[in-house]
């Protein structure tokens, strides 16, 4: 981890140092400093080594005592719902009513995205990247979702990485007003988006991607002119695939092939293809995602209730791999939490039967919750880990709490034992955005009563919309 400048002598100036921390760096060679320091300069990590070794070396505008914390690199969520970020516990409250109508997605979810204002994705994109950061997520993708200019506006103001996406379905019946658009409309939407805020890069730390809900609600003149629109734009696309034996029913019903078969087959598959949730695939249709480059978002709080998807065999082929929250309707944020799930459900499923272990690592899918997100995205170059050249993006975790204690091996308590919760300090691109646990760029007490005004119009609304008032 060598400096990249800073002769000896005179001080070298950064915008911000911080020292004392253990740095789990997540790089290439499992780099781990047990008090490490860090310096940045105009967003961009400059030097990372020994807190001793920081001594007169620099003169920082801010430095960070990160003594008792662990210094990691910001997490990234690969599957986001902003315009669901207000329904976490409703769904739950309206089944002890009434039996829930299936699938979710189509009944609930996309009617009370359609319902929403601008104003209502502006707050919802402000509680939902304000919750992601308080539990170390640095970086969202978001699945697709409406008023998507509200969302960048939203992330922009609080100061998180992220990649914003229209909800594009043209091809579907019974839906509420606002839920679709026609092809010409999607087409030029996903368009003007993309256009209007530009690909992520590692200047632009909020830009756009196309998004296409699922195969069931979208034409194929969509998806054939969306992957067209994908490689003369370089937006990737966000999509839904393999998530529900719906979906291979109507595959098989309709073109004689599986979900992914299909697209393999219609020439849609690529390196520019992000698929969430991937579980219903066989051995061939992964063999696809690898021959085409597909990245896939993992979402453990929801994908088990699918079925067991195969990471293991993923991670194997060398398909790209990041995990995914799933949004608030479905509960926590806590990627960290999702690690731990994600990690007993596929012991049980690919090892514990035949009594083996090591099938997967705790640590492997802490990867996937920072640097494999990161790549999956298509940030690996720029976040993900603590690298000399990245963009600052570092989370601070206290690590003197007793239930990490003692802290023999900080990847492992790191990756087994931190939540959400014991984050105290969030930078992102070089600017501390949360800090002692507190939301630097919104005033969280007005965010609240904001939030406690308007939450019971959207909810009457809502239950209007779906027959359940």
């Amino acid at each position: 981890m060598s400096p990249a400048g800073g002769v000896r002598g005179a001080p070298e100036p950064v915008d911000l140092l911080l020292r004392g921390g253990s740095a789990v760096t997540m790089d290439a060679a499992g780099t781990v400093l047990p008090d490490a320091a860090l310096a940045v300069r105009h967003g961009t990590i400059v030097w990372i080594g020994a807190s001793s070794d920081a001594d007169g070396r620099f003169t920082a505008a801010r430095t960070i005592d990160a003594g008792g914390h662990f210094m990691l690199p910001g997490l990234v969520d690969t599957h986001f719902h902003t315009g669901q970020q207000l329904l976490r516990g409703k769904l739950a409250q309206l089944a002890r009513r009434r039996q829930l109508k299936i699938p979710i997605w189509r009944n609930y979810l996309i009617p009370f995205e359609a319902a929403l204002s601008e104003e209502d994705v502006h707050l919802s994109g402000l509680v939902g990247y304000g919750n992601l950061l308080s539990v170390g997520t640095t970086c969202f993708a978001e699945a697709g979702g409406p008023h998507p200019d509200e969302m960048g506006l939203a992330a922009r103001e609080i100061g998180i990485r992220g990649i914003i996406a229209r909800s594009t379905l043209d091809d579907a019946d019974g839906l509420p007003d606002g839920a679709t658009l026609s092809t010409g409309q999607a087409v030029e939407e996903n368009l003007r988006l993309v256009k209007n805020w530009g690909v992520p890069s590692e200047e632009n730390r909020v830009g756009a991607w196309l998004a296409l809900r699922q195969l069931i609600v979208s034409s194929a003149e969509l998806w054939d002119t969306f992957a067209d629109l994908s490689k003369e734009t370089g937006a990737r696309i966000h999509i839904h695939l393999a998530e529900g034996t719906y979906e291979v029913d109507y595959a098989t019903e309709h073109w004689g092939q599986r979900p992914a078969e299909h697209l393999d087959a219609t020439g849609f598959l690529g390196p520019g293809v992000h698929a969430a949730h991937s579980v219903l695939l066989t051995d061939d249709e992964l063999r696809m995602y690898q021959s085409n480059k597909v990245s896939v978002a993992h979402c453990p709080m929801g994908n088990f209730l699918i079925g067991p998807p195969k990471i293991p065999q993923m991670l194997r082929l060398g398909i790209e791999v990041g995990l995914g929250t799933d949004g608030a309707s479905s509960g926590s944020l806590d990627l960290f939490q999702a690690v731990r799930a994600s990690w007993v459900a596929l012991q049980s499923h690919f090892a514990t039967p035949w009594h083996a272990r090591g099938e997967i690592s705790l640590e492997s899918l802490f990867a996937a919750a920072t640097i494999g997100g990161a790549r999956a995205l298509g940030l690996g170059a720029w976040t993900g880990s603590l690298e000399v050249g990245k963009r600052a993006d570092v989370i601070l975790v206290q690590s003197q709490t007793w239930d990490l204690q003692p802290v023999t091996d900080a990847a492992f308590t790191v990756a087994r034992s931190v939540t959400g919760r014991d984050v105290d300090t969030v930078v992102v691109d070089g600017k501390v955005v949360l800090d002692g646990r507190e939301l630097v760029h919104v005033d969280e007490e007005r965010l609240r009563a904001r939030l406690a005004e308007r939450l019971p119009v959207i909810m009457s609304r809502f239950e209007t919309l779906i027959g359940a008032a």
